[in-house]
């Protein structure tokens, strides 16, 4: 069933005379809810006290919001007292009011999916993601990360996206002309919007619709976008400020271009296909453990049946933990683990755990079924922060500390990745690290492990588990590798390489990653500390 949805664009603070004439257009056409896609609150609020009791009002819900709605962060600073009831009420401003955030991915209850970018690009903004979700700026990073979500019924930007005018017979001519980014074009070309709504510009716009070029994620269809900028409330030039539209998220895209369209005019940064074109991707870290159908594999191998929106890796998942992101890359991104095995005091030199993941953008359970100029970069650029830590771990330690990287390459699962850990080269150099993976399958009646190289897998014909070894008086890139190959007669569990290592580092007590629970403000600490480290060493920064 269709919804009805009213988008409005910059509000300025004149909250009471907008939501009176939402008020009035609900009561005629029953909307589902609405989004201001502008700046709610006006920019200049502590000058003049009217303004503030305004604010104040609306925050102590004194000013009625007559039906659901979702505001997004614009250009203009949220005032203090917005701020603080935000912090302490769940992102709720009042009743029927709720911030959208500065990178939002949600589906409302009607099943629309809605993702926000707010705020103006800062390049000064590299590190990671932009941590303050209220400052109204955002980071390239920030952007990358929403291309995770895969999907989109409604887009929404401050900025526009760089080259949406190209193709168009539109006239738009504003008095100051609207901030365009690349990183936005690349958000539409991936997420490929039902529609993108914006503020910016000061004038009303509305693209002609463009289709996107069919392909198999689309089914052979063609996805239409539709890229509307809406005018401010109350503007001199009495242009259009407020659209309503009927949305159905399970319609199906047309299978050919409707009249009146033109071709996408954007086009990604990349080269090369992106890889968060698939229809599902994620965000840190699982045990594996819970029960999956098993799944014929390799080349065209379906994906696990587990989606996106629980998948513990992929970005699309809403409740990604996107504080232990600590670099993202151009076909992976590299995470601390929830619950490390290691602790801050389990490498003195370094100071925090150093368990990593390096996760794929791609949802696919091993690198051996992507397709195959995916899987070539995106082999490469695990390898590559594999190095690059390495190299940090040289850095730091000398050649006090090598690491060791495993995977379980393995069918069934959702979403292949990798886990890296430093241990003492002593380990390593006495050929402990690889007999303790051995001693311990052989204890399970598991099949020998052979030192061999099987590079991306895509060869390989059963499910695996391989560890990749590093001793620090070797160059950072080199490793030895150890596969374990297996079938389904093998009850192969996936904390296997934890448990080896736990062992091995007499942290038998942390096996479990459930029992090694941090507050939000230790990971948080921790993740700062290892991207100090890591620094230097970040090729994705």
């Amino acid at each position: 069933m269709a919804s009805k949805i009213v988008v409005v664009g910059h509000v300025d603070g004149q909250f009471q005379a907008v939501f009176q004439k939402l008020s009035s257009l609900h009561a005629k056409n029953n909307f589902a809810f609405a989004i201001i896609v502008g700046n709610l609150f006006a920019g200049s609020w502590e000058a003049d006290g009217a303004d503030q009791t305004n604010i104040q009002s609306l925050v102590d819900g004194k000013i009625e919001v007559p039906l659901p709605t979702y505001f997004a962060l614009g250009n203009h600073p949220l005032p203090p007292p917005a701020v603080e009831k935000l912090e302490s009420n769940s992102d709720e401003l009042c009743h029927n009011l709720f911030f959208l955030g500065k990178r939002t991915t949600m589906k409302t209850s009607e099943g629309i999916r809605i993702v926000a970018l707010g705020g103006q690009l800062d390049p000064n903004i590299i590190a990671g993601q932009s941590k303050d979700k209220y400052p109204p700026f955002y980071g390239e990073s920030d952007a990358k990360v929403l291309r995770g979500a895969t999907t989109a019924d409604i887009l929404i930007t401050s900025d526009w996206p760089e080259g949406i005018q190209k193709r168009s017979k539109v006239p738009f001519n504003p008095e100051g002309q609207p901030s365009a980014q690349q990183c936005i074009a690349d958000l539409d070309a991936v997420l490929k919007p039902r529609y993108h709504f914006s503020a910016s510009g000061g004038a009303f716009y509305e693209r002609e619709p463009f289709f996107h070029a069919p392909s198999e994620e689309t089914n052979g269809l063609y996805p239409i976008t539709r890229f509307i900028s809406l005018a401010p409330y109350g503007n001199p030039n009495k242009e259009k400020w407020i659209y309503a539209f009927s949305l159905e998220p399970s319609a199906s895209h047309p299978v050919s271009p409707p009249s009146g369209s033109t071709a996408c005019p954007l086009t990604l940064s990349e080269k090369k296909r992106a890889a968060p074109e698939h229809r599902e991707q994620t965000l840190v870290y699982d045990d594996g453990s819970r029960g999956r159908r098993s799944h014929k594999r390799r080349k065209g191998e379906t994906r696990g049946p587990i989606s996106a929106s629980e998948c513990f890796f992929c970005l699309a998942n809403e409740n990604i933990a996107t504080h232990l992101v600590t670099s993202i890359g151009e076909n992976s991104y590299l995470t601390t683990a929830k619950g490390p095995l290691s602790t801050s005091q389990t490498f003195p030199k370094l100071g925090f755990p150093c368990h990593m993941l390096i996760i794929p953008f791609v949802h696919q359970p091993t690198i051996g079924s992507m397709e195959e100029e995916e899987r070539r970069a995106t082999y490469s650029e695990m390898q590559r922060y594999r190095v690059a830590m390495n190299s940090m771990l040289k850095t730091v330690s000398g050649a006090e500390y090598g690491s060791v990287t495993w995977e379980v390459s393995k069918s069934s699962l959702p979403h292949t990745h990798w886990q890296f850990l430093p241990v003492l080269a002593d380990l390593i150099q006495k050929g402990l690290v690889a007999a303790a993976f051995k001693a311990l399958a052989e204890n399970l009646h598991w099949p020998n492990f052979k030192k061999e190289d099987v590079g991306d897998g895509v060869e390989e014909t059963s499910d695996f588990f391989r560890v990749l070894v590093w001793d620090p008086n070797d160059e950072p890139g080199k490793q030895t590798s150890y596969i374990m190959r297996f079938d389904e007669k093998i009850r192969f569990h996936n904390q296997f390489g934890r448990e080896v290592l736990a062992k091995l580092l007499r942290l038998d007590q942390r096996i479990d990653w459930r029992d090694c629970g941090q507050t939000q403000a230790e990971e948080e600490q921790d993740v700062e500390k290892f991207k100090a480290a890591f620094k230097n060493h970040d090729f994705a920064e």
